[in-house]
C-alpha cells in the first residue's frame, strides 16, 4: 500500500535539507550543473507540503545524466526511467514514499522556466499560496493513498498559475 498523503505545515528545515543535497550534487558533478534550484511546495515559505524535497538541476545536455546514475545511487538516489524526453528523474527513498526528488532539465528550457515561474509566483502572492494549500489539503483528503490522482488533480491549478506568471513577466 502507498504511503498516505499528508500535508504538513511549512518547516524551515526543508530548505536546510535542500542545501545539504545541493552541496552533494556540486561535489559530485561540479561544472556539469549550470544551476541547482529548490522547487515544489517545500521551497515556498509558509506553504504546507508533503515532506518531499523537490530539486532541479539545469544542464546543457540530458545525456550527461547517464554517467551520473551510479554516483547518485551511492548517495541514495535511484534513477527512475520514464517516457519523458525533456527530463531525467531520480528518487531518494522508497517508491511512492520518497523523501527527495531530483529533476534534471535542460537549463532555461520551458520546463525549467515553468518550475521557477510557479515557485516564484507562489512566493510573491499570498492568495495563490492560500488557494494552493487549500487545494492540496482537499485533494489529500480525497485521494489519501493515490499519489497519481492527487498529482493529476493539481495540474490545472499549476498551469493556471504558470500562465498568470507568464502574463506578468511580459
Amino acid at each position: 500500500m502507498e504511503q498516505q498523503i499528508v500535508i504538513k505545515p511549512y518547516q524551515k528545515d526543508w530548505y536546510e535539507e535542500y542545501v545539504i543535497e545541493k552541496e552533494k550534487f556540486i561535489s559530485l558533478f561540479g561544472g556539469e550543473c549550470i544551476a541547482i534550484q529548490h522547487i515544489g511546495s517545500t521551497s515556498v515559505q509558509g506553504l504546507g507540503a508533503k515532506p518531499l524535497i523537490d530539486m532541479m538541476i539545469g544542464v546543457t545536455d540530458l545525456q550527461i545524466t547517464e554517467k551520473w546514475i551510479e554516483d547518485l545511487l551511492k548517495i541514495g538516489y535511484e534513477y527512475v526511467p520514464k517516457e519523458t524526453p525533456n527530463r531525467r528523474f531520480f528518487r531518494k527513498g522508497k517508491w511512492r514514499a520518497g523523501t527527495h526528488h531530483l529533476h534534471v532539465y535542460i537549463y532555461n528550457s520551458d520546463e525549467w522556466k515553468n518550475n521557477l515561474l510557479f515557485r516564484d509566483f507562489l512566493i510573491k502572492h499570498e492568495w495563490a499560496r492560500k488557494e494552493y494549500r487549500e487545494l492540496k489539503e482537499k485533494l489529500a483528503a480525497t485521494y489519501p493513498f493515490d499519489r497519481v490522482s492527487y498529482t493529476n488533480a493539481k495540474a490545472p491549478f499549476i498551469q493556471k498559475i504558470i500562465q498568470e506568471a507568464k502574463k506578468i513577466a511580459k
